[in-house]
């Protein structure tokens, strides 16, 4: 599944490519071409989410890939970090090819780094490099200060058999980190569904004075029991705080309770765009509640050559209020980035900024930072669930059924609405987080707690352990056969909860043998039917205190009436433990149905 969504990625990627480009948008029939689309656009899938290249052409202007580039296939010049990137990729067709399949070491003894930097025109075999090539020389060697720039070797691609030193010796004697199909999915895949892939180190806000009667700012030094900060409270160029957050999105919002939240049927959200986009004038500053950011070290600076004119300089900010204000502002200039820069002109927001000084520890800064999002989160009041998102138990369940199972468990509400815009998945790929927990209780046999309705707001996991993997696998399946299920009922019908038991059955009755392809689970299906009428039969003929049965008296007659309800015995503590008793009589019969069936 993991595999499917990254292929689905590169496709995506490859309709950015310009109309007509029939490099990345050849016949869907030529599978040679389409793998070959693929590949590059696995490049392009490393370049944006590692340097925040969002743009098509940009990525593919530093794309060598080709005939005569020896063997480099991709670059990139890191001008804050002074690190030439040098890529090395090998693109698998198919998903076992991905995930065992290693690069050969003729492939990398093949790139002539040393060759190339030093400006040779051709290669070994004496014939031109590639115009590609000639270009990275040329970008090179207009590097003024090229002197204090380091060259690290990136490998796309699977080399386990080789130890690092081994690399380094193969590469040339150049540093190298090796992406290899792990990697892949967790520091590609995901983060370009979750738009958490480009992280902000420093950032340059632009702040006009020509209307600020008490200069650019007011600072204030908070001393606090977690640790002391300094406010910077100013008001910035609303188009700044746009290109901020269009640049880094979700990135920019690991400390915050909510991540995007799509603008239709947000109240707020579509009141702040009428605000700015309906108006000339700036009564935005005035409505507005503003936006909280954390930095580690913060700067302004008045003196930049400029009349009216001063610079905010911002070390590793997150955003911890003012989320959709700044989402907001992202996709209106997303859309259309040109009349963006006419609506958003002269018009401000008020910005707060929170430096943590000291050397105080991570766990008093982050409690500090739930104690600042927690009081300053009421434009839109944010629920407890919201605030539960960003514990690190969560954050590692998202991990880890991600690297195991390919599952989208979405732990903060719209973290996932970045992928799905840009076409990377779809929403039915996405658990939200309540189902998500409902049926993994449901699968391992809790079925009473499958059957609440806000259990991440409950927040009550601690006795689930990340690391056991038959729950999960349990899970897992779960989702598949509650998918089909659910495909029976319409959008606007409740899914009736004796569906739920119909899922524990599957799981307890097919287990690990059970493929999980719409046939498969249909079929499975009819046998599951099958013992769930032949148990309730069973059930109901048991005699004795039953949960579930109920005895009423006719007041008039006085006659007995017993009546037994799936929905009450479902509610009961004892069906776990009566399937289990139930199913191991019987379990030779259900064999045979099985075999029916197939």
């Amino acid at each position: 599944m993991k595999y499917e969504t990254l292929v689905h990625i590169l496709d995506a990627i490859c309709q950015e490519a310009p109309e007509g480009s029939k490099r990345y948008k050849p016949d869907e029939n030529d599978v040679e071409k389409m793998n070959q689309a693929r590949a590059r656009a696995f490049i392009h899938l490393y370049l944006k989410v590692k340097f925040g290249l969002s743009d098509f052409s940009d990525r593919e202007r530093t794309i060598t890939d080709a005939s005569e580039d020896g063997g480099i296939d991709a670059y990139h010049i890191d001008s804050e970090t002074k690190v030439v990137y040098l890529i090395q990729s090998k693109f698998r067709t198919n998903e076992k090819n991905f995930e065992d399949k290693e690069i050969s070491l003729n492939e990398l003894l093949a790139m002539e780094i040393d060759r190339i930097m030093r400006g040779e025109e051709t290669g070994e075999n004496g014939v031109p490099y590639n115009g590609k090539i000639k270009q990275l020389q040329r970008d090179i060697s207009s590097i003024d200060d090229i002197a204090r720039y380091n060259y690290k070797i990136v490998i796309l691609a699977n080399l386990e058999s080789v130890p690092p030193n081994k690399i380094r010796q193969l590469c040339g004697g150049y540093s190298a980190e090796v992406f290899n199909y792990q990697k892949a999915y967790q520091a590609l895949v995901l983060p370009v569904l979750t738009g958490t892939y480009f992280t902000a180190n420093d950032i340059m806000i632009p702040v006009d004075l020509s209307s600020k009667n008490a200069g650019s700012k007011i600072s204030y030094n908070v001393k606090t029991k977690n640790c002391d900060c300094e406010i910077t409270v100013l008001f910035v160029p609303v188009i700044e705080i746009a290109k901020i957050m269009d640049k880094y999105r979700n990135a920019i919002l690991k400390y915050n309770p909510r991540s995007y939240l799509d603008l239709e049927g947000k109240s707020v959200n579509s009141s702040i765009k009428s605000t700015l986009l309906e108006r000339d004038t700036n009564e935005f500053a005035l409505f507005n509640n503003g936006i909280t950011m954390l930095s580690d070290e913060t700067y302004i600076n008045e003196r930049i050559g400029q009349k009216n004119k001063a610079q905010l300089q911002v070390k590793n900010p997150q955003i911890i209020n003012g989320g959709q204000t700044s989402f907001t502002l992202s996709r209106i200039y997303h859309a259309d980035k040109v009349a963006a820069e006419k609506d958003l002109a002269n018009k401000e927001v008020l910005l707060k900024v929170i430096t943590l000084l000291g050397n105080d520890s991570q766990e008093n800064k982050l409690q500090l930072i739930d104690e600042i999002s927690n009081a300053t989160n009421k434009q839109t009041p944010v629920i407890n669930a919201d605030r539960f998102s960003n514990e690190s138990f969560h954050i590692t369940i998202q991990q880890m059924v991600f690297e195991n199972f390919g599952l989208l468990y979405e732990r903060k509400r719209g973290e996932f609405s970045d992928g799905i815009r840009d076409g990377y998945l779809s929403e039915s790929e996405v658990v939200e987080r309540n189902h998500f927990w409902r049926l993994y209780y449901t699968a391992n046999g809790r079925i009473a707690r499958g059957f609440q309705k806000r259990l991440f707001q409950q927040n009550e996991f601690s006795g689930i352990d990340p690391n056991d993997k038959n729950s999960f696998k349990n899970l897992y399946m779960a989702i598949q056969v509650f998918g089909a299920i659910k495909g029976r009922y319409r959008r606007d019908q409740k899914i009736p909860r004796e569906e739920y038991a119909k899922v524990y059955l599957y799981v307890r009755i097919h287990g690990e043998e059970s493929a999980l392809d719409a046939e498969s689970i249909e079929a499975n299906m009819r046998v599951v039917n099958t013992a769930f009428k032949l148990f309730f039969s069973w059930i109901e003929s048991q005699e004795g205190n039953i949960a579930g049965r109920r005895t009423s008296v006719n007041r008039k007659t006085g006659e007995k009436r017993v009546t037994f309800s799936q929905e009450r015995y479902f509610k009961g503590p004892t069906f776990e433990k009566d399937f289990t008793e139930w199913l191991t009589a019987n379990r030779a019969l259900l064999d045979s149905s099985a075999r029916e069936v197939a």
